[in-house]
């Protein structure tokens, strides 16, 4: 039995949940046909779907049909939730594409239409609700074929006339009464031909022939020898998650592992129902549990990746809590939904404490607010919201990030190469084995396909350019997985302000139909929203077509409906991302500064004489240790076969740059010398040191903590009293005070270091930051300390991090080397007196 998959897309209100419906009631799944109005579908079982009446979130049903095992995703119709529906489509065989009879061919089936196109799936076209509409199978399939292809056709009895004309072979085969059920399959698999059936689902008519062509038409696609699959969709069910994904080959058996994650359940579902089952085959639709970790999309064996999502958000609205839960729990809650719809971008940001989500529309707004509510048990709320704008590059550069703190080490070079609108970020690696170890060249792509990535413009997510890892460079002792993350992300940060970039914004594609005598106040209005349009005339009605920036007809409905007495139609959908045309103005308003953004830092963090030391990005490449692959080629020199000797050399020079003064060469190479030199100074070191938390961490003075407070902070202040004689650095120790009421907070010299107590309500981390961000100008800046968050800021900003073990370790060795010194330089100082003395007593 072949083994088929399909999903029903549609326009919403043009009834594929109620064809799902018969479906289900011809295979025998289901006793009677569902309504959706009724609230009793099979399924629409969640809420919020039988409250809306719309479909949400995608279903999956699969039952066995004459030679079929049949397998449908019921993707939902309402723009809000089109990238759920677009995710669908790469694990589908066949698409079933359903149109209203009534209302015909909509702005959003346009768009479903592209997308199919876009990922090459054959479709089928089922017409439904005939029994309501005034139009005739004839005028509905000109349409058809006017609106979406030339080649859609009925199968009645003109059928085979028709797709005899689509090639040669078919015509040949036609003429002699020769065309096979192998041929009509052939055709609509590779998309020449695009089946058209009419019926209506809610009367259970033209269902039941519609699924006996589905299975007379369709074939079951070769799967790969191997076990592979692909990841499409993540579900919440009872406290766990469910990874839903489609095998392409092999076989998948419970306790195998994908990546580097163990199958613990399969799950086979209809519906609501499921049936557990303990292997999966090409060509089953499943869901497991104990693939949590693996993201949408993700691929295995020999399964390819598929193209990146089309359809993208592009309003983002920030997250307002409720003031009497525990912030921290309900972000971590609110986040961890991303994962089963990464449409819902969400973003913390740590700094300044924000959370924002990006979203396709204000239906899935209210979809996450009462997801939230049933899940968690708290009401969120949200601003008035704003347009999501996106960043790109108009020349190639290469990048360059280099990470380099104590006992660490990372270089990455990667090259920005911009593409044609709407290709998103393709990412490829170049990078030579002998350069690069290739575990640490994995690395480095995963790092590159890790997150979204912020541009320099507005910190706007980038899109269409290609990343490519050119070259890169690891520490035999002190690299880590961590050290590439950081390079990574500079390197892109870093190629970024050394190019051209340039700010894309989301565009509507717009149709207005509307009486000639207000056409010239509609197309004012379009001239003012930097539209691109086309005019034509019908009769009396003036046609405008063409694409206006989403920020200025997202509000338009009302101007439009009161320009033309609600006589006039506006459709409009998604047409993709375009060049902003007012950039400055938008990126003045929204006054983004990438050298201030702690968590994406543009320049690199070098060593020199023991200690890390920050370089902005702009002077990268004087410290880099790799040189640049890609670079702009030097213009060729012309030799000419003719010798000049040194008298003429020395008469064009003086014509030129006027007498030689000899005399001054010394001058002057001294000068470049001092240029040189003054290239390579380094700024003073300043050391930050969290004292409470250095205290906890060292075995010794932990033990002192324990019986009193005070002698553990004096014994420190002693260490680093003699560690600072050493390095004679700027040293500031910080101890938390905040609990104290009414504390002021005060600073005090103690010897050669400052000893600072925070005031009430204020941390250590506090104070740390923000002397970091003050001083980071005049010192190189580090902080000893093993906080986490605290090392991710003082990093980003633009300090070196120590880890309190790493500084006891320099510490102590700091004082071994210069007890050694010491001993050295003073050798003469040995008593011998005394060493005799004891002879004689031994």
């Amino acid at each position: 039995m072949k083994k088929v998959t399909f999903a029903i897309l549609a326009h919403v209100d043009a009834g594929k949940t109620t064809l799902s419906e018969a479906m289900l009631y011809h295979a025998g799944v289901i006793k009677k046909i569902g309504r959706v109005d009724k609230a009793d579908s099979f399924l629409d079982y969640d809420q919020q779907e039988r409250k809306r009446g719309i479909t949400i979130f995608s279903k999956e049903f699969s039952f066995p049909y004459r030679q079929s095992q049949m397998t449908f995703l019921d993707t939902p119709g309402h723009n809000d939730f089109s990238c759920e529906m677009e995710r669908t489509l790469q694990v589908l065989d066949y698409a079933i594409l359903v149109i209203s009879g009534k209302d015909g061919i909509q702005s959003h089936t346009k768009t479903i239409w592209k997308l199919l196109q876009t990922y090459q799936i054959p479709t089928f076209i089922f017409v439904n609700k005939m029994d309501t509409t005034y139009s005739t199978k004839d005028e509905i399939l000109n349409n058809l074929q006017k609106e979406l292809h030339e080649n859609c056709f009925a199968l009645d009895d003109d059928f085979l006339e028709n797709i005899s004309l689509i090639n040669d072979d078919l015509l040949e085969k036609y003429v002699q009464q020769q065309i096979k059920q192998e041929d009509i399959q052939k055709i609509i698999g590779s998309r020449q031909l695009f089946p058209v059936f009419f019926g209506s689902a809610l009367k259970d008519e033209g269902v039941e022939d519609f699924m006996k062509s589905l299975d007379r038409y369709t074939f079951q696609k070769e799967p790969y020898t191997n076990l592979s699959g692909v990841i499409f969709k993540k579900s919440f069910h009872k406290q766990k998650y469910l990874t839903h994904l489609k095998i392409t080959g092999g076989t998948l058996h419970v306790k195998d592992l994908v990546g580097d994650c163990k199958v613990d359940e399969l799950r086979i579902y209809t519906g609501q129902g499921y049936q557990s089952v303990q292997a999966a085959y090409p060509g089953d639709i499943v869901a497991c549990q104990g693939l949590e970790n693996l993201p949408i999309g993700y691929t295995f064996g020999l399964q390819k990746q598929k193209q990146q999502n089309v359809l993208k958000p592009f309003m983002s609205y920030q997250i307002q809590l409720p003031d009497d839960i525990e912030k921290s729990k309900a972000i971590q809650q609110i986040l961890s939904i991303g994962k089963e719809d990464p449409s819902l971008q969400f973003e913390y940001n740590q700094q300044l404490e924000i959370l924002s989500v990006k979203i396709m529309g204000e239906i899935q707004l209210d979809t996450l607010q009462n997801l939230i509510l049933e899940r968690y048990g708290f009401l969120i709320s949200y601003d008035e919201g704003k347009i999501s704008y996106l960043e790109t590059i108009s020349k190639k550069v290469e990048g360059v990030g280099h990470f380099e703190p104590l006992r660490h080490y990372a270089e990455v070079h990667v090259l920005l190469e911009p593409l044609e609108r709407g290709r998103g970020l393709v990412f490829e690696n170049k990078c030579q084995r002998n350069t690069l170890p290739i575990n640490f060249q994995n690395l480095v792509m995963t790092h590159l396909q890790e997150i979204r990535h912020h541009g320099v413009l507005t910190g706007s997510p980038i899109t269409d350019m290609k990343l490519t890892l050119v070259t890169g460079k690891a520490h035999l002792k002190h690299t880590e997985g961590g050290d590439f993350r950081e390079a990574t992300y500079r390197a892109i940060r870093q190629g970024l302000k050394r190019t051209e970039s340039f700010l894309l914004e989301p565009y509507y594609q717009f149709e207005m139909v509307v009486d000639q005598n207000v056409s010239s106040k509609v197309i004012y209005d379009l001239d003012t929203f930097h539209s691109d349009y086309q005019i034509s005339y019908e009769d009396d009605l003036t046609i405008i077509k063409g694409k206006a920036p989403v920020r200025y007809l997202m509000n338009y409905q009302k101007d439009f409906l009161s320009i033309t007495k609600g006589n006039g139609k506006l459709f409009y959908q998604m047409a993709g991302y375009f060049e902003c045309l007012d950039q400055d103005q938008i990126v003045q308003d929204i006054n983004y500064n990438s050298e201030e953004d702690l968590l994406f830092p543009t320049g690199s963090v070098f060593c020199k004489q023991g200690a890390g030391f920050y370089v902005p990005y702009d002077e990268v490449e004087n410290y880099m240790h790799l040189p640049y692959v890609y670079q702009k080629s030097k213009p060729k020199v012309t030799h000419n076969n003719y010798k000049v000797d040194d008298k003429e050399l020395e008469e064009i020079f003086i014509r030129t740059y006027g007498p030689i003064k000899r005399r001054l060469s010394k001058e002057m190479n001294r000068k470049i010398e001092e240029q040189k030199e003054e290239k390579r100074t380094i700024l003073p070191e300043c050391l930050l040191v969290d004292g409470y938390n250095i205290i906890f961490s060292w075995d010794e003075l932990n033990e002192l903590s324990k019986t009193n407070l005070d002698h553990a902070r004096t014994r420190l202040m002693e260490i680093l009293n003699n560690y600072q004689g050493y390095r004679k650095c700027l040293l500031i120790v910080v101890f938390d005070a905040y609990k104290i009421k009414k504390n002021r907070g005060f600073i005090e010299k103690n010897n050669n270091i400052y000893v600072v107590y925070t005031k009430e309500a204020q941390t250590a981390d506090n104070y740390i930051e923000k002397v970091t961000h003050d001083l980071a100008q005049n010192y190189r800046v580090y902080v000893a300390t093993s906080d986490a968050l605290e090392q991710t800021i003082v990093s980003s900003r633009g300090a070196m991090r120590i880890s309190a073990r790493e500084f006891e370790l320099l510490v102590k060795e700091t004082h071994e080397n210069e007890l050694k010194e010491f001993n050295r330089k003073n050798k003469q100082m040995k008593n011998y007196l005394l060493e005799d003395l004891q002879k004689y007593k031994d």
